[in-house]
């Protein structure tokens, strides 16, 4: 077994780590990312009695074999004790993430959210982890109030999740201030790529351009800043591996926002037409709580552990267009996830 430190690059080879919320978007590239890299790993998704691995299901099926899967309930302090017994690290991206469900649902997403780290970071503390990295959102600044948004924005959460969010983050923080577990906060701005759900603004123009239909929508004005999944998941390994990201809350993004219009035209030309757009009600969200710009200042993330991100938005979406068309019939274009 390799013996992890973040004094050095870490090459991940043998290291045992655990990666919360493995079944999701950007945990199943990292937990993915990982085994291919050498490490050790332990991944926890969700308990479904269909045993659905969620969006591991869309890995390479070697890969995943190779993982020790667990299934739990973040909630559960005693079954996160046992998750991380004998781990060197732990990439806590286990949440409840959709925004509009908060909106109906505060109760359930602050439990999974803060209680459920609360657990990860105490069974952390009790096994000795050598590193928690725990996964933010830009979400917690809500609308820019200056732009680029560095790390010492105000905390402006505009919705539930960003609130639970913001809660976890200071939790953990405060576990390295009190009891020194060693912690790294990772806050990525809107990441993107294959595997996500039509939860997400691009896969929802995707999907319905590949269609063929008009693509239905909320505003088109928000601005975000797109963040390609591999470059986030190289992120995520960067300041887990780097000392000097200890105790630091660090931001995974590319320093250029489009609007969601923006996106259309890039969806569009990737997929060789002009998209139709037409305005769904049941999709713009509530005014007070709409962010209307993010984007991010990823200096600090640079100047600590060297990371700079390799995809601009067009050869991004280029690589999810062709990923999202191999895999069309797992879609529903007028599907509207909350």
């Amino acid at each position: 077994m390799t013996r992890f430190s973040a004094a050095s690059p870490t090459t991940w080879s043998g290291v045992p780590v655990t990666v919360t919320g493995a079944g999701g978007f950007i945990g199943s590239h990292l937990a993915e990312t990982l085994v291919r890299a050498g490490a050790d790993v332990r991944a926890l998704v969700s308990y479904r009695s269909q045993s659905d691995p969620g969006a591991l299901g869309w890995a390479d099926p070697e890969i995943v074999d190779a993982m020790d899967i667990h299934r739990a309930d973040l909630r559960d302090s005693d079954a996160m004790t046992r998750l991380l017994e004998g781990r060197e690290v732990v990439f806590n991206l286990a949440a409840l993430v959709a925004i509009p469900y908060s909106y109906a649902n505060p109760r359930h997403v602050f439990d999974v959210n803060v209680t459920g780290t609360l657990n990860v970071a105490q069974a952390a503390r009790d096994v000795g982890v050598r590193r928690m990295v725990q996964t933010s959102t830009s979400e917690v600044y809500g609308t820019a109030q200056q732009v680029p948004i560095t790390e010492d924005h105000p905390i402006h959460a505009q919705s539930p999740y960003a609130a639970s969010k913001a809660a976890a983050d200071q939790l953990v923080l405060s576990f390295h201030r009190s009891f020194e577990l060693p912690v790294t906060v990772v806050r990525p701005f809107n990441t993107y790529g294959p595997r996500q759900s039509m939860r997400a603004v691009l896969p929802t123009i995707i999907v319905q351009a590949l269609s063929g239909g008009p693509v239905q929508l909320g505003s088109l004005t928000p601005r975000r800043d797109m963040t390609y999944v591999a470059d986030t998941v190289s992120g995520f390994l960067a300041a887990a591996s780097s000392e000097a990201t200890n105790g630091e809350t660090v931001q995974l993004g590319t320093g250029v926002d489009h609007s969601i219009a923006d996106m259309v035209d890039a969806v569009g030309r990737a997929v060789g037409r002009e998209l139709e757009v037409q305005l769904d009600p049941q999709r713009v969200r509530p005014g007070a709580s709409e962010v209307m710009r993010l984007i991010s200042s990823p200096e600090r993330m640079r100047s600590l552990t060297g990371w700079t991100p390799q995809h601009d938005l067009d050869a991004g979406i280029g690589e999810m267009v062709a990923w999202v068309a191999d895999h069309l019939d797992a879609f529903e274009p007028d599907e509207y996830a909350v």
